[in-house]
């Protein structure tokens, strides 16, 4: 690139820049902020009620030997933990760039996710240790207080899941809390279920078998958590994009003869960000051009920040990436 082409891009991209920033939080957030203002009360609720119930479980879970319900309370806490993260991620959204973070602290939702799931992992190891002790040395178990209290679990995720159910079809993080709700309303309903088996055969292995099941499920959940976590921190392609689609895209518009340097990470669990270059031996098709790919980005292919840089192909610029191996 030339050093007046270099200047002219660089004039461009501060502005398109400010730009963009004023239009994604105008506009690019819109589809997925507004809802969740909107849903502020919900996830009071939602988190106020869980937190009850991670209390009652966990005290009667002590007192009837439960096992099951110790797990179920465990459970809960991630729904706790989890609808404070999806929470927490709406405000941290709303938090300007500044100089230090210059890409805002929407991120931090993909290291609470990490720390999320290692703490999971490691309650779900003491109950499965405990789970199976009671199951070598069985306990006699409270069968009509697990019962009561898994019940009254089921209801309260139940409505949880209700709460969260107008919005989860607008809004992916609302969605997430929707299906957390209804999944751990199932689970409390298999505990009651125990527990009512409990009471008239007498059958207290029955209860540490049930935890097992339940942190099966919250292992199976929190395994996938973690991994999607842990591939975002190390900025990989979000399993959301394809990446060919945007290639395509962008290898097809007009004047473009290469793409190169396309890079795709995310910015935080909903937003992601794109820097690539665009081969144009023609020149510089102007800034409506490059900010018309910009807003099309955003809208058809989720790349709520993206940067375009414009070349005239007159030198090689490979990637220094690719030059340790990396594929792009």
């Amino acid at each position: 690139m030339s050093t007046h082409q270099h200047e002219e891009h660089e004039s461009h991209e501060g502005h398109a820049h400010s730009h963009g920033h004023d239009h994604a939080h105008g506009h690019g957030h819109h589809h997925h902020q507004a809802p969740q203002e909107g849903q502020g009360r919900t996830f009071a609720i939602a988190v106020g009620l869980n937190v009850v119930i991670v209390i009652v479980q966990a005290v009667y879970g002590f007192l009837a030997h439960s096992t099951a319900l110790l797990a179920d309370a465990g459970h809960n806490l991630s729904d706790v933990l989890g609808l404070l993260l999806a929470w927490g991620a709406v405000w941290l959204g709303k938090r300007q760039p500044n100089a230090r973070y210059t890409f805002g602290l929407g991120s931090s939702s993909i290291l609470a996710s990490l720390a999320n799931a290692a703490l999971l992992l490691f309650a779900c190891g003491a109950i499965v240790l405990e789970s199976i002790q009671r199951l070598l040395n069985p306990a006699p178990v409270a069968g009509l207080d697990v019962f009561i209290v898994a019940t009254l679990g089921m209801i309260v995720n139940g409505f949880s899941a209700w709460l969260f159910m107008r919005g989860s079809k607008e809004d992916l993080n609302v969605r997430g809390a929707f299906l957390h709700m209804a999944a751990d309303a199932a689970i409390s309903a298999a505990v009651a279920v125990s527990g009512l088996i409990i009471l008239f055969t007498g059958a207290s292995w029955l209860d540490p078998l049930m935890s097992l099941i339940v942190v099966s499920v919250i292992v199976y959940g929190t395994w996938g958590l973690g991994r999607d976590a842990m591939r975002l921190a190390m900025a990989a392609v979000p399993p959301s994009v394809d990446l060919r689609r945007i290639e395509q895209y962008l290898t097809q518009l007009p004047g473009v003869r290469d793409v190169h340097d396309l890079h795709v990470w995310a910015l935080s669990t909903t937003e992601n960000a794109l820097t690539v270059h665009l081969v144009m031996p023609q020149g510089h098709p102007g800034d409506a051009f490059v900010q018309g790919v910009v807003t099309t980005l955003r809208s058809d292919y989720s790349m709520h920040h993206a940067t375009v840089q414009v070349e005239f192909g007159e030198a090689c610029h490979a990637c220094v990436l690719s030059e340790r191996g990396h594929a792009h």
